[in-house]
């Protein structure tokens, strides 16, 4: 960040000092205005005219008025315009103090609606031309009188223009804000729908054939020893309800499935122990990623050890989808106390702006779940300068929702 920029950042963060600022440079430029004159002459041609004290004290005033105006613009607007008056009255030649009323008029513009500027700003110019022409050491057709007209017209166009931008930006942003908050709460209901309709499907498998067992069981009890040939059909049944009570489980669990998902593993689930291997077919996959793990597999829970896993495996997925092409990835998984902390980070090198940091809204919402069943906590964002952040923390000994050890 320059220099310039964190200046800029500094008066942002305190207004009072930025009008201050302001004020001291009106000031200036009514000081210096004030010494330049008009003279007679062919063409245009300027003098230099000491200013008396009266146009110095009101121009004083004038510009420390303004130094509270966006807290109290209308009271400002009132003090800058009076002293405008005053000079407009009693200033030969007349000092430019209408600049600060100029000033105080954009701010009440600026900070309030468009009826109000209207009223204020007729009610500005008309009091401050009319004393000029009417009451004015100088004739009533003098530029210096149709100046004022149009400079305190000039500053309440301007303020008023720059509150309908500020309207129009904060409209995009509410607006953008909304279609966020209805795009995951659209994400959130198709999961819902999904879990429901799988959950329907489950039922009815394992309730048909339970029960199909269940009588087959009784039968084949009930003529064990009297005919033993019709109990070895009934068993036969048993076995045949079984095998297709999983192969329907199998089929109806295949939808949670990806097209492209390898098939269901034999082996024991994966933990951080395999950690370095998930980084590495990421590398293969031209994803360069860092690994700083300080915590050994084996001294995690079990279903610890697998959200930590999963929570990576499914972040850096969203990177290599999302990040673009030449970005890079940090892994990083400490034991902070009784806590696992789980941080992976990317720079968002090559992204296209405006891509989700997520494949829909899915892939966070599952991690943000899968956190939560163990109790913990999941922080997901942009980066400051670029990139996206995934920060998981997990209890090492974690509870279910109901307060229950895992």
């Amino acid at each position: 960040m320059s220099t310039l920029e964190r200046a800029r950042c500094g008066l942002k963060a305190h207004p009072l000092a930025l009008d201050a600022a302001l004020a001291a440079g009106v000031l200036v430029c009514m000081v210096a205005g004030s010494f330049a004159v008009p003279r007679d002459g062919h063409g245009v041609t300027w003098g230099v005219h000491t200013p008396d004290t009266l146009s110095l004290l009101l121009m004083l005033i004038g510009a420390v008025a303004l130094v509270p105006r966006r807290r109290r613009p209308r009271a400002v607007l009132a003090v800058t315009g009076t002293v405008s008056v005053v000079e407009c009255v009693t200033g030969d030649p007349r000092a430019p103090v209408a600049m600060s009323a100029v000033v105080a008029l954009y701010t009440v513009a600026a900070t309030t609606d468009r009826p109000t500027t209207w009223r204020l700003g007729l009610l500005t110019m008309t009091v401050l031309t009319g004393a000029a022409m009417l009451a004015g050491p100088l004739p009533w057709y003098a530029q210096e009188n149709l100046g004022v007209l149009a400079w305190t017209g000039i500053g309440a166009t301007a303020g008023d223009a720059v509150r309908s931008r500020r309207a129009v930006v904060q409209a995009i942003r509410d607006r953008a804000e909304r279609a966020e908050r209805t795009r995951e709460e659209e994400a959130r209901r198709r999961v819902a729908e999904e879990r429901l309709r799988i959950a329907r499907d489950l039922h009815d498998v394992v309730a048909h054939h339970i029960a199909l067992v269940n009588v087959q069981a009784g039968v084949a009890a009930h003529v064990m020893d009297k005919r033993p040939d019709q109990a070895k059909e009934a068993l036969a049944h048993v076995r045949e309800a079984g095998r297709s009570a999983l192969n329907e489980l199998r089929a109806t669990v295949g939808l949670l499935r990806q097209s492209d998902d390898p098939e269901a593993p034999t082996e024991p689930a994966p933990g951080l122990g395999r950690l370095a291997e998930l980084a590495a077919t990421f590398r293969s996959a031209g994803l360069p990623v860092e690994v700083a793990c300080a915590d050994r597999p084996g001294e995690l829970p079990a279903a610890v050890d697998l959200a930590a896993y999963r929570i990576v495996q499914e972040a850096l997925t969203n990177v290599r989808k999302h990040a673009g092409p030449a970005a890079r990835a940090e892994v990083s998984v400490v034991r902070v106390g009784p806590h696992l902390e789980v941080t992976v980070l990317d720079d968002g090198a090559g992204a296209v702006p405006g891509t989700p940091g997520d494949g829909g809204g899915h892939g966070l919402l599952g991690m943000r779940e899968r956190v939560t069943a163990l109790g913990g906590t999941l922080a997901t964002g942009p980066r400051y300068g670029g990139g996206f952040r995934v920060h998981a923390i997990l209890p090492v000994h974690p509870t279910t929702a109901q307060g229950e050890p895992v």
